[in-house]
């Protein structure tokens, strides 16, 4: 499919339109309608239809979406036709703990490799991906021609890192590293701040 100009708020919810439909295929529905698909997905009738108009005309009125093609469609666009590379660097408590996730694979990723100062300290933790030294981490980014990398970094070194990764290819940056990252365009970081997202939450159940 032509790549498709879809805003990024658009493409989060894409990614989870396609985690309900593959729910609905698990359990061989062939149809959806907008309404509940919407409803799965939390968000407004009106928001899903706009956001699957980016495909054009989709759907038939009065029967809903195909689910098995709609899913395929989503998954197009968002690049899920086959595992996309990824890469960890910072195999710590919780690089360790992403690296034990089983979830990635579900949803169209495979963790190749981590890689961290030490090792041989991170193997120990129990992971089964292959931990190398941070040394060879631009070599094999160029060889297996990975674009993603999730860092989980102490902050110091967030920005020395994501500077090697940047320069070695890595467009796409998911950072759980406690530091904002400066990157030149068109490189995307994802933060996710597990401290700020609890004060955030904290804020509605006082």
């Amino acid at each position: 499919m032509e790549r498709i100009d879809i805003p990024k708020k658009a493409i989060y919810r894409l990614s989870i339109y396609h985690r309900c439909l593959r729910r609905l295929e698990e359990l061989e529905e062939e149809t959806v309608s907008s309404t509940a698909l919407a409803k799965a997905a939390g968000v407004k009738p009106a928001q899903l239809r706009k956001d699957l108009a980016y495909f054009g005309q989709f759907g038939t009125r009065g029967l809903g979406y195909p689910v098995a093609a709609l899913a395929g469609m989503i998954r197009d666009v968002l690049g899920r036709e086959r595992l996309q590379p990824v890469i960890l660097v910072g195999a710590g408590n919780l690089g360790s703990a992403l690296l034990r996730y089983q979830g990635f694979q579900k949803e169209g990723f495979e963790v190749v490799a981590a890689f961290d100062a030490d090792p041989a300290v991170a193997a120990a933790r129990g992971v089964q991906v292959p931990v190398l030294p941070e040394a060879e981490m631009e070599d094999f980014i160029q060889r297996e021609n990975v674009r993603l990398a999730i860092l989980c970094v102490p902050g110091p070194i967030a920005q020395l890192l994501a500077n090697r990764l940047v320069a070695a290819g890595v467009a796409g940056i998911l950072n759980f590293s406690p530091v904002v990252l400066d990157v030149p365009e068109p490189v995307v970081v994802n933060n996710v701040d597990l401290a700020i997202e609890l004060e955030h939450l904290s804020f509605f159940v006082r």
